[in-house]
């Protein structure tokens, strides 16, 4: 095959404008006239699908669709990133005890759960399960130690936030006084309600 045929064979072929693809010269118009009749391009995706089943290509492509698990509708094509990420229903595994429920409730189920406690065995003090990872990274491993409960642990935290309450005001006396005229309150506006009931 010489040069000149080969420049021949490339200057007869035509891109087609449609369909983008390319076609021998000689067919360029059987070719525009096929496409324009049976083609029709997606108003959406932007690509070349038979006029015939434009519907169903959007039905099955484009069309909005509900989520099963929150009913929230959407593009079809970002339905299984929703439902594997962004989907307030998903079911996702606490970090804690490894149990399985929606994720809108995995914020307040991992504030309880995170807050129990488990025995270090290296140092056999009690941890928090949010707090095991950092505990272990850090922990001395001194099994001399008793076993200490994370009450006694914190006892000096707690008498400070004692000290920094401010001491109760309201005397006995002061209570028992309030607690008498409010019954006698109550007394008084049954009597008078009852009243109003029998004037009726």
């Amino acid at each position: 095959m010489s040069i000149g045929t080969r420049v021949m064979f490339v200057a007869d072929v035509r891109r087609a404008m449609v369909t983008d693809r390319a076609i021998p010269a000689a067919n360029i118009d059987l070719h525009y006239a096929h496409c324009s009749r049976n083609l029709e391009k997606c108003k959406v995706c932007g690509d070349m699908v038979p006029k015939k089943h434009a519907d169903d290509h959007y039905l099955t492509t484009h069309a909005p669709v509900s989520c099963s698990l929150c009913s929230e509708m959407m593009e079809r094509d970002i339905l299984d990133i929703h439902r594997g990420e962004n989907c307030p229903r998903r079911i996702i595994t606490c970090e804690f005890c490894e149990f399985p429920l929606p994720a809108i409730d995995l914020a307040e189920h991992q504030e309880v759960c995170g807050n129990r406690t488990e025995l270090c065995h290296l140092c056999h003090k009690y941890v928090r399960l949010r707090e095991r990872y950092t505990h272990e990274v850090g922990c001395s491993g001194n099994q001399d130690r008793p076993v200490e409960s994370s009450r006694n642990v914190r006892e000096a935290e707690r008498e400070e936030d004692a000290r920094r309450r401010h001491p109760n005001d309201i005397s006995t006396r002061r209570l028992l006084f309030t607690i008498a005229i409010t019954g006698f309150a109550v007394i008084l506006g049954s009597f008078f309600f009852t009243k109003e009931s029998r004037a009726q």
